[in-house]
């Protein structure tokens, strides 16, 4: 346990001492991790020596990694992607495996070598790939999206080549039978019905209780959960979390579940990306270089070149496939896996499983300098298009509203009726379970923390419906917007009259008092019934309404002091009833 603890402290340290440096100097997050995990790691400085076991533990920020872009993948946009899943990854991964497997065989490797080596490096690796999207912003892109696929392909493309390599040996093959179909596929059915059915009951019952640790409990739990029973039926432990993640997409508690995980998934990814460097055997490195370079280069060149036939051959633009082939060159962390599994049966020689495995490592340290060059310097001298990519048409919302109580149903109504796109963020999950009955898409989440409003889209919306209810906590989101998202158009409710003085103190022009208009228009009417004009009541409703917003915008100035405050809205509203008076003279 003091060991553990020793080698995540020298971690830690390495990795905010190198991540801003290398940031600093626009070189990314992920080559910092590799480099510190080389830097700590067993074959360097050996200050870590156990770097098996900080591979297996940090695997499971693949596994955060994939249950949060499954959040983003709502079932009917997956199902979308079927044609790309199953038709261009799934000739990914034969052609190339095939092909690099006929190299081998030309190479001299026995058949189980080449079969292993070249389904090994067709594989690619899903954190590598989509961190570099996702911090480039470019997942939800064409480029973006054929690679999201491919990699979602390989990734259930573990098992059968697992079982494949039965046919290579007589004992300590795995066994693949109807039996292991049926309980996969048993598995995913109790699953899905448990996703939907059950999961968001769980969920509701502990927002309800306002325990926000008990809810981020209940995050990993979903996850690890998940993923660590997909594993004991054979499937890998990323496409159970996908698939978790997927159930949740139209989920009320969706953003909240993102928001909650997100740490856990920065840091374990990042210790990912440590690991894989600490396995970086500088001594095989330092042996054999030449053979490593070789094969390094060798197979990302081919697969790229693959990759972006492929592209072309599904009809994506010749920008959308370059962009691919420079985003999936590098082999996957599943490699390790295999080739370990291979040395471990006696199909695969330990020497060349080392060589295969610091080329491995190679190609993810390369991969994000490869991206940058493509995005840099190839992008800058294409003349056949204006932009580096094409974009997928996006879900993000123009309008964001805060509060689904009596004044945020109404406005969501009527955007609704309108076509705009809104998303609606409540505290209340009692109150987003009853709108969820009567199909309005409102989502569990406190707008006064940031996070939560990006994750709803702040970043790229328009404007925010301030129509939260408890004053204090309007004013607290208020401040945060101002703060985090200057790009919003604040348009606030009030409750009351000091609730609107605490926002137009803060710069917020646009409020509207809950009561006013509707005790306007009850005055209107009582003034009709004992017989006046209704022309005459309408222009000295509106003179009330100008002169009692005068009135309450240099009441701002008197905030701090009740005594001068009290004495100047006393003398304001004498004023306001003698002009009205004067007027009805007239």
């Amino acid at each position: 346990m003091r060991s553990m603890l020793f080698d995540l402290l020298v971690i830690i340290s390495a990795a905010i001492l190198f991540v801003p440096l290398f940031r600093r100097f626009k070189l990314g997050a992920i080559l910092a991790y590799l480099f510190v995990g080389v830097l700590v790691g067993p074959h360097l400085t050996g200050l870590i020596q156990d770097a098996e076991t900080i591979l297996h533990f940090s695997e499971f920020g693949v596994v955060f990694l994939l249950f949060i872009i499954g959040l983003e993948l709502a079932p009917e946009r997956l199902w979308n992607l079927r044609h790309s899943i199953f038709g261009l990854g799934l000739l990914q991964v034969l052609v190339t495996g095939f092909c690099f497997y006929l190299i081998g065989l030309y190479a001299g490797l026995t058949s189980a070598m080449a079969y292993i080596t070249g389904f090994g490096l067709a594989l690619s690796s899903t954190a590598f790939a989509i961190q570099i999207l996702e911090e480039n912003h470019q997942l939800n892109t064409t480029h973006g999206q054929g690679s999201f696929s491919i990699l979602m392909f390989q990734d259930l493309a573990v098992v059968p080549l697992l079982a494949s390599l039965a046919f290579f040996t007589r004992d300590g093959g795995p066994e693949f039978s109807w039996i292991t179909v049926f309980r996969i596929v048993t598995t995913i059915t109790v699953l899905i019905f448990v996703g939907r059915y059950v999961i968001r009951h769980v969920l509701r019952f502990i927002a309800d209780s306002h325990a926000q640790e008990v809810f981020t409990a209940c995050s990993l739990l979903i996850v690890l959960g998940t993923a660590l029973l997909m594993e004991s039926v054979g499937v890998s432990m990323g496409a159970g979390a996908f698939l978790a993640g997927v159930l949740l997409a139209n989920s009320e508690y969706r953003h909240e579940l993102e928001i909650n995980l997100l740490p856990f998934k920065g840091l374990l990814l990042g210790l990912f990306f440590v690991a894989v460097g600490m396995s970086l055997d500088i001594n095989v490195l330092l042996d054999k270089p030449h053979w490593i370079l070789a094969i390094t280069l060798g197979f990302m060149a081919i697969k790229s070149g693959l990759i972006y036939g492929l592209g072309r051959l599904f009809r994506l633009p010749i920008v959308s496939s370059r962009n691919m082939a420079f985003t999936l060159p590098q082999g996957g962390e599943f490699a390790f896996v295999l080739f370990s599994i291979a040395v471990a049966q006696k199909l695969m020689d330990p020497e060349f499983a080392s060589i295969l495995s610091a080329s491995v490592t190679i190609s993810m340290a390369l991969t994000p300098l490869v991206f940058s060059v493509n995005q840099r310097w190839i992008r800058s001298q294409s003349k056949t298009t204006k932009e580096p990519y094409e974009s997928i048409k996006s879900d993000e919302p123009e309008v964001i509203i805060a509060g689904y109580g009596r004044f945020g149903q109404i406005v969501s109504r009527f955007l609704s009726a309108e076509n705009v796109k809104h998303s609606v963020l409540e505290h209340s999950a009692s109150q987003v379970e009853a709108a969820r009955k009567f199909g309005s898409k409102v989502f569990y989440g406190d707008a006064s923390r940031a996070d939560i409003l990006e994750a709803a889209g702040a970043a790229a919306a328009k404007i925010f419906v301030l129509a939260i209810d408890d004053p204090v906590k309007s004013v607290e989101t208020a401040r945060i917007v101002k703060e985090k998202f200057p790009n919003l158009e604040i348009i606030a409710r009030v409750r009351n009259r000091q609730h609107a003085l605490d926002l137009l103190s803060m710069g917020i022009e646009n409020v509207h008092r809950e009561t006013y208009l509707t005790s306007l228009e009850v005055a209107k009417e009582v003034m009709l019934s004992k017989g006046s004009p209704r022309e005459v009541i309408n222009k000295r409703l509106a003179k009330f309404r100008t002169h009692d917003e005068e009135i309450m915008r240099k009441q701002l100035e008197f905030r701090d002091d009740d005594k001068k405050f009290v004495s100047f809205t006393t003398q304001a509203n004498e004023e306001l009833r003698n002009i009205l008076r004067a007027d009805s003279k007239k």
